[in-house]
């Protein structure tokens, strides 16, 4: 498992820190900057590129915080192919899962005043707001989700949704703009 042993060197390089039972298929981009940090619990797995959850437009999975962001991973969560893009605060609870070629962005990337746009500062000068995904919340494929998002317990997001509110827990959302599908029955998480 090449993979696995590529992605501890960068995540050392990184200053990342990870707890045990981490898998990794593939290897992903790793770039916490000065200011960052980036913390993972137990039983992380991790698939990256096209020999991995083989379901279209792969990539390596993206772990980047610039700007004072911070990305915090809990235990037992899987991703495949997904961008984590961290300008403030990224958290994402125990037991998620998050399908392939999922995008989380907790900035606009860029402002909207245009004078500003024009400078090297425009990044720093965009609006951010932090990203939380609660336990067991299950992300489908291809999902966008924007900053200031909150996706409750459990709750479900459709394959390619883009979110750009809250989500309360127990709910099945999708569609784009993601909007409310049915009520979900709470469940149990089993170990």
């Amino acid at each position: 498992m090449a993979g696995a042993l590529v992605t501890r060197i960068l995540f050392y390089l990184n200053n990342v820190s990870y707890g045990s039972g981490l898998k990794s298929y593939g290897i992903p981009i790793v770039d916490i900057n000065d200011g960052c940090s980036m913390t993972i619990g137990k039983s992380f797995n991790v698939n990256n590129g096209r020999n991995h959850n083989r379901i279209g437009r792969q990539q390596p999975c993206f772990f980047i915080a610039d700007l004072g962001g911070n990305i915090q991973i809990g235990d037992r969560v899987g991703m495949s192919c997904t961008a984590l893009v961290c300008h403030n605060a990224i958290t994402i609870g125990d037991d998620v899962t998050i399908g392939g070629n999922t995008v989380i962005y907790d900035t606009d990337f860029h402002t909207l005043i245009t004078a500003q746009r024009l400078t090297f500062k425009d990044n720093a000068l965009a609006k951010t707001a932090p990203v939380v995904i609660q336990n067991g919340a299950f992300i489908g494929a291809h999902v966008t989700i924007l900053k200031g998002v909150t996706i409750g317990e459990n709750a479900v997001v459709g394959a390619g949704s883009v979110v750009t509110g809250n989500i309360p827990p127990n709910q099945l959302w999708g569609g784009n703009p993601a909007q409310f599908i049915r009520s979900l029955q709470p469940q149990p998480v089993y170990e």
